[in-house]
């Protein structure tokens, strides 16, 4: 084992002891300042998802989060420099966390979470004039093989509870409490300016965005979209995306030479 990995592994565990070879140029104890250095780190990365993940934190209190955002660290490493991307594979750490089954919607909660701190840090792009697209579905003739191009923010999320109604529940004091958590909720993520917004959406109107997201044309996704309902409304679908600055490209069919 190299010197590197040596200390990276006695860094992220606290039962390791200090790795041979650290020396302090003041002559202080090595061991003591290696400990209190891996504090600050653990602390660092606790903290990190902390911020990240502030309604999972309220749904359990903060030392029941800390304890296990203690054991995730642990057991998930950094993998990147970002500090903004430590944190993605603490949903799925808590979806097995025996402890915390007790609320068992808590999983999804922090899945929603992730995508709004990944939205937020998301590739900018300019969406198009809202005029401009309305212009353009009208004199489309061949509608159905229009591609549409989204924001890089945009991400949606099916869960079997109201992740969407939690999620608001915990943003002021105001906020509404009425909803049922165990009613089934979709939820669309999307970046608008420097604001991160989050709506409730229909499953038919997921599986819409998904297939435009992976590139289908808009006759294929409204396909789709009508295979999980039948009463899907792709009027009220397309206005959400306009109004919301979602769309940033049209991309027509490309006709062949004759």
């Amino acid at each position: 084992m190299s010197h590197h990995d040596a200390f990276t592994r006695a860094l992220l565990s606290p039962d390791l002891a200090c790795p041979d070879g650290l020396f302090s140029s003041n002559g202080a104890d090595p061991a003591s300042r290696f400990v209190v250095y891996r504090n600050n780190v653990h602390s660092a990365l606790i903290n990190a998802l902390v911020t990240a993940y502030p309604v999972t934190l309220q749904l359990v209190a903060e030392e029941f989060f800390r304890a296990m955002a203690c054991l995730f660290v642990q057991a998930c490493p950094p993998t990147s420099p970002l500090i903004s991307e430590y944190g993605g594979a603490f949903a799925a750490f808590i979806q097995d966390f025996e402890p915390a089954a007790s609320v068992p919607y808590l999983a999804d909660v922090a899945r929603l979470e992730r995508l709004r701190v990944r939205a937020y840090h998301a590739a900018d792009a300019t969406p198009m004039d809202r005029q401009a697209i309305l212009l353009a579905l009208q004199a489309e003739t061949e509608l159905g093989s229009l591609r549409l191009q989204l924001h890089p923010s945009l991400a949606t999320l099916d869960s079997a509870y109201a992740i969407v109604g939690i999620w608001a529940a915990h943003q002021s004091e105001e906020a509404t409490t009425d909803f049922n958590p165990w009613h089934a909720q979709s939820a669309l993520v999307l970046r608008q300016g420097l604001s991160v917004n989050v709506f409730a959406i229909d499953p038919a109107t997921v599986a819409f965005i998904n297939h435009l997201n992976q590139g289908a044309e808009l006759e294929t996704a409204v396909e789709y979209a009508l295979d999980v309902s039948a009463e899907f409304d792709l009027h009220q679908s397309l206005n959400l995306l306009i109004n919301h600055d979602v769309i940033t490209h049209l991309h027509t069919k490309q006709k062949g030479s004759p």
